[in-house]
């Protein structure tokens, strides 16, 4: 990897991770990046998943205010959320990578429907008045369910825990994106976990998403916990209209 390649990947980590810690769509730059760079599906998976964990932590670190009071929450959810992370990550290792190049299409595309209707889902969960404290087995299913999602490709895995978890809360927006920021995290870190042992990954490409990941985890973190919602709004339009349109135009 050359020079101008290698300050590409940082960029790319860079966005992502102040994408995630906002929005939750970052996959949709590193992936499409680092295959436009060469690297083989399943590598480039791999090899962002690992990258982006350092970046998930810093953007709840920088959201510590409003996880204040959500220590059990975090707990309780963040078993779900790991039981969904190996489990995602162990399909994309057992699947072939011919089954693994012929859904990426089908995840980008979902990624970029749910980056689409996060506004939507946001102002669903804005008008709700009824949601539980703590949330129930429902939630806890949802969870698994997204982590598996995220272990296996986690194109737009926060837009899918920003909806399970508001319409199961009872909270504000920017605590639920807290929470949102630590729960991805743990999908990140067990099928990143995973991937270490059993799987090949491309250590420069991933350091370089790292590095990128933590400065732009923090950065996102900084704005987005400052925005009004319905700017926050208008945001995750921006984000993916944009994302969308480049994917399917180019």
């Amino acid at each position: 990897m050359n020079l101008l390649e290698s300050v590409a990947v940082l960029v790319a980590g860079f966005l992502a991770g102040t994408i995630n810690a906002v929005v939750g769509s970052g996959t949709l730059i590193t992936f499409p990046t680092l295959l436009a760079l060469g690297v083989p599906p399943v590598t480039a998976n791999v090899s962002n998943t690992v990258g982006l964990v350092p970046g998930s932590f810093s953007g709840a670190y920088g959201y510590r205010r409003e996880l204040r009071g959500q220590r059990d929450r975090v707990a309780r959810l963040g078993v779900a959320a790991a039981a969904g992370g190996v489990s995602g990550a162990l399909l994309l290792l057992v699947l072939p990578e011919a089954a693994f190049a012929a859904i990426v299409p089908a995840l980008i595309l979902l990624g970029c429907a749910l980056v689409l209707l996060g506004p939507r889902i946001s102002a669903a969960i804005a008008h709700r008045r009824h949601a539980s404290a703590h949330g129930g087995p429902q939630l806890l299913a949802a969870v698994f369910a997204v982590g598996i999602y995220g272990g296996y490709f986690g194109a737009a895995q926060g837009i899918l825990l920003v909806g399970v978890l508001g319409i199961a809360l009872d909270e504000e927006l920017q605590r639920i994106n807290g929470l949102k920021n630590v729960l991805a995290g743990i999908v990140n870190l067990t099928a990143a976990a995973l991937f270490i042992v059993v799987a090949d990954v491309q250590w420069q490409v991933g350091l370089l998403i790292a590095i990128g990941s933590v400065v732009g985890g923090l950065l996102g973190a900084r704005v987005g916990r400052r925005l009004p919602d319905p700017v926050l709004r208008g945001f995750i339009v921006l984000v993916g209209v944009t994302v969308s349109s480049w994917l399917i135009f180019t």
